[in-house]
């Protein structure tokens, strides 16, 4: 009787847990892939889904389309609740709360970080962030929601925080969207109301350090907060939100202490991300410590310390210092698959995982980006080429990336943005009156 073949388990369709899964397609093992989605979602693009550029369909694509052709792999659309180390299974929900195990051989967690709060998990409310393809939804409601209420309000001061946009965080997420929602107003967006100018919209970028985008070099920082300030976005260095309401957000300045209270009916959260909860279930089943974000510390070869038979990828895995960032992810999904189809292959040596830094990139405005990758650093519109030829080559799926360079192609040419359906009662500021009704 032949020997049965290695279980892998791979937990998130990320980054991280496709490159893996893509990994093992022709090794001897067989593959159960689970995820709380049935589609791969390009994160880098998000911030473009929340304001109208590209839709949903355009940066996600369905999982079992992207893995047709694997035949060692089984998908799976479930939550990952628990796991038996005794045993060597995975407690699994379904949609309907039931639940099912999952045995392995092998167990690849890759289930990312969602947005933090620190300590003020009651900013969710009103303050949303941007990890899943349904908090850029949720964005993208909001975001529409409010020039159409503004354009129905006579009163100059509610109509005034309506169009106020506050971002917290001056990430390349926070940095991102600033810039897509002050191009959204100014060119979309133009000539398309009647008792509102979208031009006046605000948007307030707040960030607790000195300078924008702090991961990239001074000189790329200076060249985004100048593009920033051409827009007409409002960059407040040196203060941190400290409370957030349905109508205001506000800020305390580190410096003095100084607190400033801003009118504004959408503020949208970018700043810090943690473990999802699962990380806090896997390091006690497993007896290790998470670190301050909840990330777990791995070997060199992406395991878990004292148990080499699973491994933590992508922004969950706290491994020199390296940033919670997709190319990250890309790679070291890579680099455990090709351990675990090596192990499965007999090899008993496990390779150490050597990150390839192939640079980062950030989208200011239309025409200017920036890269930074070493010392190679580009900005303007060489920077803008090279930011869109990364993230088509990246982008999963031929007709995501020839959609998605006809669709940037088109808002070249005519400055309209076809992705901003939202209907009465989507949003909890427009409710309809069937909800009024029921909350009577």
């Amino acid at each position: 009787m032949a020997p049965s073949r290695p279980r892998v388990v791979v937990i998130g369709a990320g980054f991280a847990g496709m490159h893996c899964v893509r990994r093992l397609r022709n090794a001897a093992v067989d593959v159960t892939l689970v995820d709380r989605s049935t589609s791969h979602v390009f994160q880098p693009l998000l911030y473009q889904c929340a304001t109208g550029l590209l839709s949903e369909g355009a940066i996600s694509s369905p999982i079992r389309h992207l893995t047709r052709r694997q035949r060692n792999l089984d998908v799976v659309l479930g939550e990952a609740a628990d796991i038996d180390v005794e045993t060597r299974e995975v407690v699994v929900d379904r949609l309907d709360r039931s639940s099912f195990r999952l045995p392995y051989d092998y167990l690849v967690v890759g289930t990312g970080m969602r947005t933090a709060y620190r300590g003020n998990d009651q900013f969710a409310k009103y303050a949303p962030g941007m990890k899943t393809l349904d908090d850029a939804l949720t964005i993208r409601r909001k975001i529409m929601a409010a020039f159409e209420m503004a354009e129905t309000i006579t009163d100059p001061e509610e109509q005034r925080s309506w169009l106020t946009f506050a971002i917290a965080g001056g990430g390349p997420t926070g940095v991102e969207l600033a810039g897509q929602i002050r191009e959204l107003a100014t060119r979309a967006l133009e000539r398309e109301y009647d008792a509102i100018d979208p031009a006046h919209a605000r948007v307030l970028l707040l960030h607790g350090g000195d300078r924008v985008l702090p991961s990239f070099n001074v000189r790329l920082s200076a060249s985004a907060q100048r593009t920033l300030d051409d827009l007409g976005v409002e960059t407040h260095l040196g203060v941190h939100v400290t409370d957030v309401g349905d109508d205001y957000v506000e800020t305390t300045r580190k410096a003095d202490k100084h607190k400033d209270r801003y009118p504004a009916r959408t503020t949208l959260w970018t700043t810090g991300v943690e473990a999802v909860p699962f990380a806090a279930t896997l390091a006690t089943a497993l007896g290790v410590e998470q670190d301050r974000a909840g990330r777990i510390s791995v070997e060199a070869d992406l395991s878990v310390p004292g148990h080499p038979e699973v491994f933590v990828a992508g922004d969950m895995m706290a491994y020199k210092d390296l940033a919670g960032v997709a190319e990250v992810a890309m790679q070291g999904g890579h680099h455990v698959g090709r351990v675990i189809a090596e192990s499965a292959g007999g090899q008993q040596e496990r390779s150490p995982f050597k990150y390839r830094d192939l640079g980062t990139a950030a989208y200011i405005a239309r025409r200017r980006a920036i890269v930074q990758s070493g010392r190679f650093q580009m900005s303007g519109f060489p920077g803008w080429v090279a930011w869109g030829v990364i993230h088509i080559a990246f982008l999963a799926g031929i007709r995501n990336r020839l959609g998605t360079v006809m669709t940037w192609g088109a808002t070249l040419l005519t400055d309209s943005r076809r992705e901003r359906a939202i209907i009465y009662g989507d949003t909890e500021t427009a409710r309809t009156p069937y909800a009024r009704r029921e909350a009577k």
